[in-house]
């Protein structure tokens, strides 16, 4: 090889790395202005779950399983009867309750009735208290006129004698007509007692037995147990004649229109999250084809292992510090999860831009509960018109009154 090609191949490679660095160098470029205005801006992790509310379904009362009106995957409606209970027990204690309310009443009634007759014999006893009280009068002047004849002999000694009797006997009778008084009287006092400041529909004994009625009437619709809230059938675990105690597992309900996701980011990436920011999530299931929208929801009070079961003792001496997770809420739009439905426990991937906006993140969809101060979740299939018992309590009180 001559001197003057050994100079331009020198050349030529002094050329090929300075491109070659220019192009390293225009690539660390262009990865740092990119890393700066979009990597910098996003927090990510795979370590994300489909959560849901698990609604479980038990009995407010004691008894046998007659009927199961839904099954495993079965999607049912908030108020549908998932499991009915042997209603015997419950309508013959309705019965009774029923006939102990009409027997109330009716021995309310006598109470009210008695009253007049009661003031009636008062009446009467004071009547004969009078009347008792004259004739001792009568029997005394008797008694004090015969015993002035006494010493001029104009009166025997046997009429005296009978004067005497006379007398006794009339305040025996003044004390057997004030004893009846008496007792009339405190016998009306007893009974305006029971009777003052009320009717016979208003009456605390039959107040009582309408509670007993009442009572028994939602213990007999309580046979039927609903569904709490939309969704679909899970765990089930009652069988067919099975004896169940109250507040026994019966099934689960999960509304899958409700699901959040809840991301564990470790604690190095909470810097910047707050509630608000906008979240891109795939889920395994429908792959990269589908990308779901959410909005964080709020961050975790501690992260997983302060809520253990047995929280991790690190006042030890072979301590080994562990970056710690923290879980975040986030909140997907439901239209998209009611296009692409989910299951409770699917895996996630979740990525947060940390330059958006908190609260700016779809401003179309609705409105967030956990903004409002009333009541996030509720149902109203356990709730009773009271007019239904209301009505029945009111006819037998009617029908055993008197005309």
């Amino acid at each position: 090889m001559t001197e003057e090609s050994s100079k331009t191949a020198g050349s030529t490679r002094k050329r090929l790395m300075w491109i070659a660095t220019g192009l390293f160098i225009l690539i660390a470029l262009l990865y740092g202005v990119w890393w700066t205005m979009f990597v910098a801006h996003y927090e990510s992790t795979d370590d994300a779950y489909v959560h849901g509310n698990l609604v479980t379904v038990s009995a407010q009362i004691p008894g046998t399983v007659v009927a199961i009106g839904a099954d495993d995957t079965q999607t049912v409606t908030q108020g549908a009867e998932l499991v009915t209970l042997d209603a015997s027990d419950t309508e013959i204690v309705l019965a009774q309750a029923k006939s102990a309310l009409a027997q109330t009443v009716r021995h309310t009634q006598t109470l009210f009735a008695q009253n007049k007759a009661l003031a009636a014999n008062v009446a009467v006893g004071r009547a004969n208290v009078e009347q008792a009280q004259t004739q001792l009068d009568k029997t005394r002047n008797d008694l004090q006129r015969r015993n002035a004849l006494r010493s001029s002999g104009g009166v025997s000694g046997e009429e005296l004698l009978h004067a005497q009797v006379a007398v006794k006997s009339a305040e025996v009778a003044l004390a057997q007509a004030q004893a009846g008084l008496a007792a009339s009287e405190a016998q009306l006092a007893t009974n305006q007692a029971l009777t003052r400041n009320s009717t016979v529909a208003t009456h605390p004994d039959v107040v009582h037995a309408a509670e007993q009625v009442r009572q028994a009437w939602l213990a007999q619709s309580r046979t039927r147990v609903p569904a709490p809230v939309d969704g679909m059938i899970a765990q089930r675990a009652v069988q067919l004649g099975q004896r169940i105690q109250a507040g026994t597992p019966l099934m689960t309900v999960v509304p899958l229109d409700s699901l959040w996701v809840e991301a564990n980011f470790k604690e190095t990436q909470l810097r910047h999250m707050q509630p608000g920011q906008e979240v891109t999530l795939v889920s395994d299931l429908y792959g990269d084809e589908v990308t779901f929208h959410g909005m964080i929801e709020g961050v975790s009070a501690g992260s997983g292992g302060a809520f253990a079961l047995l929280p991790a003792q690190n006042a030890s001496g072979n301590w080994i510090k562990v970056i710690q997770r923290v879980p975040v809420r986030i909140r997907l739009d439901p239209r998209e999860l009611q296009a692409h439905p989910l299951r409770v426990g699917l895996s996630m991937t979740a990525r947060v831009d940390l330059s958006s906006t908190p609260g700016s993140a779809h401003d179309d969809a609705p409105p967030d509960p956990s903004a409002s101060a009333g009541t996030r979740h509720d149902t109203a299939v356990y709730r009773h018109d009271p007019a239904q018992i209301d009505d029945m309590i009111r006819q037998i009180i009617n029908a055993n009154l008197a005309p």
